[in-house]
Formats: C-alpha cells, structure tokens, sequence
C-alpha cells in the first residue's frame, strides 16, 4: 500500500457540508490498488466506559483519474460537529489514517482524528438556488441590437457593415436587446449575462467613466428599467458586469491625479509608483490592468474606494432590481473586499449571484464567503481538448475527472459554463467551422453540473477569431442565420429543463470505452438514467448498452435503442436507459 498516495486535506473539496448535519467526506488513494475504505466517525463528547462512541460508514469509490482513486460518503452528525478517520484496507494490510497520521491500530486518543468541530449554518456553501438550472445567454451590448438610432455615437457604421475593429461602434443598444426578448424566450433561454452597460470612453465599456450612470449610447434609467422589467416577466435574470479591479482613463477621480499629481485627494484611490502619473510609454509609471494605461487600477483597500464601489454594487440590485454581478479581474482584487462585497450585496437581495471572472483553480474564491461561481474555463478547456484530438478519450476522462474532483459538489452546481466568451475565438471558429464537432462540444456543455451559457449568435453559428473578431454584429436576417444550428440548441435546452439526469444529476459515472475517439459516461438521479456516448472521429462506431439487460431510448432522434448501436462520425446520442424485463 503506497501509503504517500493516500491524501485527505479538510480543504473544501475534500470535506463540504451539504447542510449543518451533513457532511460529504473526500479521500484519495492512489489508482487501483484494491482499496476498500471506511469512515470512522462520531460525536466527539460520546464517550461511554471511557471509550469513545464511533460509527462505520464505508466510502464508495467515484472516480478515477490518472493517478488517483476519489472516494466519498456523507455522513450525518445530529449534533453540528464530529471527529473522523479512515480504516484503509487491502488484501494483505489495514491501516488507520487520521489528522495524526497512520496507525497500525485505530487510535483510542480522539485528538488524532480529524476534526470538524462545529457545522455553523453560515458556512454551509448556499449559491443561489436558482442558478444551476439557469441557461444563460451572454450579450455584448454594442454588437447584438440597434434599437434606437437616434443614440448611435456620431462615428458609428451601418450594422454589419464591415468587420469589427477594437475602436469602431455599430449602435447596439439595450431597447435592441428589449426588441429581441421574445427571440431569447424562444431559444429557452433564463438568464442574461450582459457586459458593461456603464459610461465608458470604448465599445466594451470595460473602462468605466461613470459606475452611477448607464452610457448614453445604451439608453437611460426608464430603458434599463424597462430591461429588467421585461426579462423578469419572461423568466430571464438579468447578471450585469462589475469592472471593480480598474477604472477608466476618464474616470474623474483618476483625471484629477493627472491634473493635481500630489495635492490630489484622489493619490491614495490608485497605485501610482511616482508623480506626475505618466501614461504614455511602453509601461506607464502606475498599476493597471495588464499593462493598458487608460485601465489604472484601483486601491480596493482604501476606504473610500470601498465605501465607492460598494455603493455601486448596491445601487443597480436597489433601483433596477438586477439578479447577479459577473466580476471583472476577480482575482486581482484582494479578498477582504470580496467578502465586504458579498456580504453587502446579499444583504440587500439574498438570492443574488456573485460570478468572478477566474480562469484558473478558484478554491480560495469558493470558500462560501466571497463567490457563488467562477466563469468555468478549465471545464472548456477539458471539452475542447476531447472534441477537437488534443486528448484521448481516457485523457479526456482524467482531465474531467480531475476538475470535477476540484470542487465539492455544491460548487459545481452552480459553475457558470461556457464554450466561448467576449475574451476568446468563438466555438465554431476554435472548431475549424465543424458544425458537427461544435454541436458534440455544446452537448457535453450542457450536460455537467453548472449553469451552461451561450454566447450571442453561436446559436445561428457565427464565427470569429479572438477580440475583436468575436465581437461582430449579431445576424439578424434569418437567410443569414443557420437555422439548423439554432434548433439543434433549441432541443438541448429543452432536454436539459426537462430531464432531471441532464446537467442537475446526482451521480456521474465514466464508463471506459476501450477507444481513443469515444467518450462515454452515465449520469443518474433517483428518477432517471442518462447514457451520453461522443464519437469525434470520422469513423463509426458500434457500441452498445453498459448492461445487457438494458433498453435505451435516443432522447434526440426519439427512438429505440437497441443493446448494440451504432454512432456516426462526429456525432452523439443520450440515450435515457431503462431495466430489461
């Protein structure tokens, strides 16, 4: 027994509550070594005849990846608190694991056990309930509609009229987006992710003049109200997008330190490295994002900095009634805010949703204290990879596997997922314009836990290169539109509100497929099974039932599945399984 391999760190994926009696415990075992593994756990007060009171749960294996064996159980404690260790077992050796280490015997001492000593109400990680059945839909608001003309900026070009560069404006506006609220009912779609509305100098805003005010060329107040009002009466949250790491170049506070350098009251807001502040140059003289000296970046820890920005945070959930906060650069911005801003905004709208943009492991985020959900790109990645021949289908397996395993259950649930963004190539073009391939991606999109996203026009298969040439003018003229496409996501969505196995289900087990092209996995609830099966390759393929005494139904082509199927190059079946008689 390769006891260096055995690992259980109290850290959130390995030990989540589900509630204040409930506890989901995690442990890792190095791969296939014939491990069976129990939890012993107990309250640690229960002591009777001087020995303490203990219970045995034994573990179940949930995964596998490439190096480890995932084993889990949930384990109730009537009384908020327990102490926990593992009895590890093998053909020819036991060994006890606990806080203290190994033993050869179980430990009497209850200090060498693991330790949860109080399950607080509070720190039960509770996203809002709403969103791991949410469809998103991302709009960049410049590029989806025009619908009010008379708001265009004074250089803005025909709709469409060309491709889009970083400095050109079309018009796009929010009575655009209000136009086409029926267009997104349609699609199923129940949540809208928009990027920055506010008074901002560029066409993705992402240089904030004003927090308080909604850019002009977007429309007013009245509009922005009108918005909200609209997509709740539809079904649809509306997320809008916080740019908290910076500011813009015409942000007032940072013009007055351009203009008064030291006598501004405005020096301590910014990171100036020495004054007067310098902007051009290959590197200006002051903290930014990245290096783009119109993005100065600003001092979170300040107090009026804070008092600032909370305000704004509170503002648009008060007077617009908005549903979430989707938040630029979240992990350069420190987390004493995060948590003073997570505990303002809940307090104003309990159900609200707190998105970080991190594209990296976000544990430290996840705590239950700053996030709901971090924009899922490592979930991408692992899709991309499988869809477009990076991986192998066993790699693909470790590489889900491995994020899965990342997170606790609770906070997967409520990921925000997506194929593409405003800050990537859109999936078609990543795709290499393979419509077959982008809709097997958008199918394993939906099908994990989280909240799926789609982004504007990649439902009528627009296509596009990394900034700006994903951020061209959405197509409305349907002879333009790959009407095959929309449909296809159409019915995915519809699968997903309608089966309780699809994206919401309570187990996931990888069935190995012995191919390097085929990817296989089942997904379960108390009310159903789901069979998902991707072949990427151009060859077909013949599969068949994971048990002989299963029946399938083919939940997109609606027929019978036979115990030995065929699949076709580049293509995907969910099969709904049901016992044999």
């Amino acid at each position: 027994m390769n006891q260096a391999g055995i690992i259980h760190t109290q850290q959130h994926h390995h030990l989540f509550l589900t509630s204040s009696h409930e506890a989901v415990i995690r442990l890792q075992t190095p791969l296939n070594e014939g491990i069976h593994v129990t939890v012993i756990h107990g309250d640690p007060y229960d002591w009777k005849n001087e020995q303490w009171q203990s219970s045995n749960s034994s573990m179940s294996l949930i995964h596998s990846d490439d190096m480890y064996d995932y084993w889990s159980v949930s384990v109730s404690m009537p009384y908020s608190r327990m102490r926990y260790g593992f009895k590890i077992e093998t053909s020819d050796k036991t060994v006890f694991y606990a806080e203290r280490g190994f033993y050869a015997q179980q430990p009497k001492e209850i200090s060498a056990y693991f330790c949860l000593p109080y399950a607080h109400e509070t720190d039960v990680f509770t996203p809002p309930s709403w969103v791991a059945n949410t469809v998103w839909y991302q709009i960049f608001p410049e590029r989806f509609a025009n619908g009010e003309p008379a708001r265009n900026p004074e250089d803005a070009l025909p709709w469409g009229s060309e491709a889009p560069k970083p400095d050109t404006f079309f018009g796009g506006d929010l009575k655009g987006v209000i136009d086409h609220l029926d267009y997104l009912q349609d699609l199923g779609i129940t949540g809208v992710y928009f990027t920055p509305i506010f008074k901002a100098f560029s066409n993705h805003k992402y240089d904030t003049i004003d927090y308080l005010s909604l850019d002009p060329h977007f429309g007013d107040e009245e509009t922005m109200r009108t918005l909200v009002k609209e997509c709740h009466k539809r079904g649809i949250r509306v997320m809008l997008d916080a740019v908290f790491n910076h500011s813009g170049y015409y942000f007032p506070p940072f013009q007055d330190l351009l203009k008064n350098g030291e006598d501004s009251a405005y020096k301590d807001w910014f990171h100036p490295f020495d004054l007067p502040l310098k902007p051009e140059g290959e590197r200006p003289n002051y903290e930014t994002f990245a290096f783009v000296s119109s993005m100065p970046k600003l001092n979170t820890k300040h107090p009026d900095v804070r008092a600032y920005l909370l305000k704004v945070a509170k503002y648009w959930i008060e007077e617009f009634n908005i549903d979430g906060w989707r938040l630029d650069v979240a992990n350069e911005v420190d987390h004493d805010f995060w948590r003073a801003f997570r505990s303002e905004v809940k307090r104003v709208k309990g159900d609200v949703y707190i998105l970080g943009e991190i594209w990296h492991q976000s544990s430290a985020w996840l705590q239950g204290d700053q996030f709901d959900a971090v924009m899922n790109y490592p979930l991408t990645d692992a899709i991309q990879s499988y869809a477009l021949h990076k991986q192998t289908s066993e790699e693909a397996k470790m590489a889900l596997t491995k994020h899965l395993m990342s997170y606790p259950d609770t906070v997967n649930a409520a990921q925000f997922n997506m194929l593409d963004s405003h800050d990537t190539a859109r999936v078609l073009t990543t795709s290499h314009h393979n419509k077959a391939l982008t809709k097997l991606q958008f199918t394993l999109l939906f099908s994990f836990p989280g909240s799926p996203c789609i982004y504007y026009g990649d439902e009528i298969g627009m296509a596009g290169e990394n900034d700006p040439g994903c951020r061209a003018c959405m197509i409305w003229d349907e002879e333009e539109q790959d009407l095959d496409m929309l449909n296809f996501l159409r019915k995915l969505v519809v699968l997903r509100k309608h089966h309780s196995a699809f994206g919401t289900y309570d187990s996931l087990e990888f069935i190995d497929s012995d191919d390097d092209d085929v990817l296989l996995y089942k997904t379960s609830t108390p009310e159903e099974t789901l069979l998902f099966a991707y072949n990427r390759s151009l060859k077909q393929k013949t599969l068949s039932l994971p048990q002989k005494n299963e029946q399938g139904y083919d939940l997109f082509k609606n027929k019978s599945v036979s115990s030995s199927f065929s699949l076709e190059q580049e293509s995907f079946c969910v099969v709904q399984l049901t016992r044999g008689t």
